[in-house]
């Protein structure tokens, strides 16, 4: 039984987890965080990933748990709605779709909960080297004793530390997009209900969304990346990023002409679950090095602009598992993994860049999310 360990425990870590068990491998998930993370935006699940998420057998509960928004209003800087449909919101695309949005909480939830009785776990820990040899990669750890594995895989992010340890630092694959996301939650003080707010004033904006029965604000707000853009802010569910970000975003929100900015930047002020990070693409030539690799964001983040990285994840983990089940040679299997997903993940990355002044086209959106089939 071949020993797999995967760093990361958010969705593309335990989904891998799943496909491999049953597959038999011997999965190990070993996560930074003490707990599985909680906070972040809302995320899609998209056309091949729906067969994913099938395959999972979390279709009917990820449906359960979908947003159920009924349109949005967009508003000028003042708060002027100037725009409202319900046909459609910024955040999930066509609302008749039978595309998936839902809590990435609730996802995280729904994979770990799918694994835990057949996947070892390891929370409150971090691989610090790698040392790989012919038969199997030697893995130290921040707390627990030394490990060796058959293989090891990257499912940790944007900030991948297994990527670092085995490629070289990030700054050669980052590339920013010129913006900062500051993601948290809030009171619903506008009583919402299952209506979206999107706000642009100049340079800056926000969008806010209402979750678990309109009890609560999930706010996104972007603003451009002070001085040189440098990824390098923890993931979501992360202890608090600098405390300067914090700042910049809380005086980006009271600075809005908008009645309800101050109470938007308090909220900032105090957020447990805030998170604000530049937004970057991961580009890299390979997304294998031996019997180490990578996957979802670590390999190929797209940003959240693209509204597909679960996408690329779920259907990453899916691909990588095959590959690995139906070719024993690791460097065979991670070849024909990459083979398939590169062209898919290059169409899925260009969405992110298609329209900077919001969502790419439902045309580009709907030829990326079914550019791969299972």
């Amino acid at each position: 039984m071949r020993t797999v360990l995967i760093s990361g425990a958010g969705i593309a870590g335990p989904a891998l987890a799943h496909f491999l068990q049953r597959r038999g491998f011997a999965p190990t998930v070993v996560e930074r965080a003490d707990t599985l993370r909680t906070g972040g935006q809302a995320i899609d699940i998209r056309g091949v990933a729906l067969d994913v998420t099938a395959r999972l057998g979390l279709l009917d509960q990820a449906r359960a748990a979908r947003t159920r928004m009924r349109g949005m209003s967009v508003l000028d800087p003042e708060g002027n709605e100037i725009h409202r449909t319900e046909e459609s919101t910024y955040s999930s695309g066509r609302l008749d779709s039978a595309d998936l949005e839902l809590l990435r909480e609730d996802l995280v939830r729904m994979v770990y909960d799918l694994t835990r009785a057949h996947v070892e776990y390891v929370f409150g820990d971090t691989v610090t080297a790698l040392t790989e040899h012919d038969d199997a990669v030697h893995v130290d750890f921040a707390r627990a004793p030394a490990r060796r594995f058959d293989l090891v895989i990257g499912a940790d992010g944007l900030h991948s530390t297994v990527r670092r340890l085995a490629f070289g630092p990030e700054a050669r694959f980052a590339h920013p997009l010129g913006t900062h996301l500051a993601v948290f939650g809030a009171d619903n003080f506008l009583g919402l209900d299952n209506w979206q707010l999107w706000l642009r004033a100049g340079d800056t904006g926000f969008g806010l969304m209402p979750v678990r029965d309109n009890t609560e604000l999930r706010v996104a707000f972007g603003f451009p990346t002070p001085g040189h853009p440098a990824p390098g802010s923890p993931a979501p569910g992360s202890p608090t990023p600098g405390e300067d970000l914090r700042r910049l975003v809380v005086a980006g929100l009271d600075a809005l002409p908008w009645e309800g900015g101050p109470r938007l930047a308090k909220a900032a002020a105090t957020a447990p679950d805030f998170y604000c990070d530049a937004m970057a693409q991961i580009r890299m030539p390979s997304w294998s090095h031996g019997r180490i690799g990578l996957l979802g964001d670590a390999a190929h983040c797209p940003s959240p602009l693209s509204g597909q990285g679960t996408s690329l994840s779920l259907t990453g983990a899916y691909v990588l598992a095959e590959a690995l089940a139906e070719t024993p040679d690791h460097r065979a299997a991670f070849t024909h993994y990459e083979s398939r997903m590169r062209p898919f993940v290059t169409l899925n990355q260009s969405l992110a860049t298609e329209n900077e002044n919001g969502p790419a086209s439902e045309e580009s959106i709907d030829r990326a999310k079914n550019a791969l089939t299972l």
